[in-house]
């Protein structure tokens, strides 16, 4: 059996701060729902201390932003976008639509739709999350989003010009200096000057994620991704430097952005703990890191690799960097999680920012039932079907008839009946089901 040689929060403290957390956000949306953009403004004062005219940017505004941006960082920008960009395309390249004969004069097909609508939240919060622009505007783009809102906190009272650059060069229709539940609030519900969308996608606190989970239904949402999580699979091929600081890379997100190492070594994991104590001695966003490390930080000794692997499916961690002697091994049979890094030369940190593809991915064990955003997120796939001859009609008709009949469904039976009549010239008494063909 594993055993922890370091635990995070106990569960029921978890689920307290969960519950605060629901509580908080319930009263939030409920108060945009009533008051519009009162509430909206109410808030963005409360939480940011921004009041602007208005928080949909003028394209003189966004001008200004982007022109604060410098060269070199826009060129930075725009080769993330290439990357994510072809990736996406790439994906969307290999969803295609359907037409195929069942049977004859049966045709069965369906399309890949674009959501109409999508509002991208892009955090802001301890970190103006630039990339977070890419992976989501760039991706909807290209699955062909007719209009995409795009919103993100002022930083230190104004847009965050990098963030604007990127949501413009990404090709948002809509550019709001907004924040937090308000913004989500605010694209999902409608204010008088806020146009609402179809879907929300996008990364965010635990106030973010809560608020798109309440806001399921009403809309559509990519999945829930709240802080940021991580989990280092490793043996005693790498050393306890690589693990610590691939551990404290993501710990520094937030303070309550669960870390776990799973490993097979002893040395390595008592090692990884001494090592993250040093780093935290001279990481400059330390005040973050060790609030999650302490807070939320596990450390896991197994067996062997097939008890890390049975303990990484039942993690289920956003981020899983693998570091072993069976790396595909683990890419194999890994079945519950957001994205595998795979190998000592690949980090999450890339995954992130700029190796293309997409950082939004499902927290909380979401892993188990969802992948990450991608280009097929933005598009639905709708069934259709065409009868093309009386035959058919009537054949179809007839097993439809009775499959109706069984269960109890005359209306519906008779929509199978009626062409039965009209097009195969049988006479099924109305009310009843066709007979079987001898």
């Amino acid at each position: 059996m594993a055993e922890y040689l370091k635990r995070g929060k106990p569960a029921e403290e978890r689920s307290a701060d969960n519950a605060k957390v629901r509580a908080t956000v319930e009263g939030i949306l409920a108060d945009i729902e009533a008051r519009g953009d009162a509430a909206v403004r109410d808030l963005s004062k409360k939480f940011d201390g921004y009041e602007p005219d208005a928080f949909r940017l003028s394209q003189s505004q966004i001008d200004a932003a982007m022109s604060q941006v410098s060269v070199a960082d826009m060129e930075d920008i725009k080769f993330a976008q290439t990357q994510i960009r072809n990736f996406a395309q790439a994906q969307r390249d290999s969803m295609t639509d359907v037409e195929i004969e069942t049977m004859p004069g049966v045709i069965l097909g369906h399309k890949n739709i674009p959501v109409q609508s999508v509002g991208c939240y892009v955090p802001g919060g301890k970190f103006p999350m630039v990339a977070s622009a890419h992976m989501s505007v760039v991706t909807a783009k290209v699955a062909g989003v007719p209009r995409i809102v795009a919103s993100a906190p002022p930083v230190d009272g104004k847009p965050h010009p990098a963030i604007v650059a990127a949501m413009a060069l990404g090709g948002a229709d809509e550019i709001l200096c907004l924040g937090g539940v308000q913004a989500v609030g605010a694209m999902a519900l409608g204010t008088e000057s806020i146009e609402g969308v179809d879907m929300l996608v996008g990364p965010g606190n635990a106030f973010v994620a809560e608020a798109k989970r309440q806001l399921f239904g009403r809309v559509g949402i990519d999945l829930f991704a709240g802080p940021t999580e991580t989990c280092v699979i490793a043996d005693d091929t790498v050393d306890a430097e690589m693990c610590a600081t691939d551990l404290l890379g993501q710990a520094e997100h937030g303070y309550d952005s669960p870390a776990v190492l799973i490993t097979n070594s002893r040395t390595l994991a008592e090692g990884t703990v001494a090592e993250i104590a040093h780093l935290l001695e001279i990481l400059p966003t330390a005040g973050t890191a060790r609030v999650s490390w302490e807070d939320y930080g596990e450390v896991i000794l197994c067996a062997d690799h097939d008890e890390m692997l049975a303990v990484a499916n039942d993690v289920a961690s956003e981020h899983v960097q693998v570091m072993t002697d069976r790396d595909d091994w683990f890419l194999e049979h890994m079945h519950s999680y957001g994205a595998l890094f795979l190998g000592p030369r690949t980090n999450v940190a890339n995954g992130d920012k700029v190796i293309g593809t997409n950082h939004t991915l499902p927290t909380k064990k979401a892993g188990r039932y969802t992948g990450g955003l991608w280009v097929g997120k933005f598009l639905k796939t709708h069934s259709y079907q065409k009868v093309l001859t009386d035959e058919a009609a009537t054949m179809v008709g007839e097993y439809g008839s009775r499959l109706c009949m069984l269960e109890g469904f005359v209306g519906h039976a008779e929509q199978c009946n009626v062409r039965v009549r009209r097009y195969g010239g049988l006479n099924v008494p109305y009310g009843e089901a066709a007979p079987r063909r001898e």
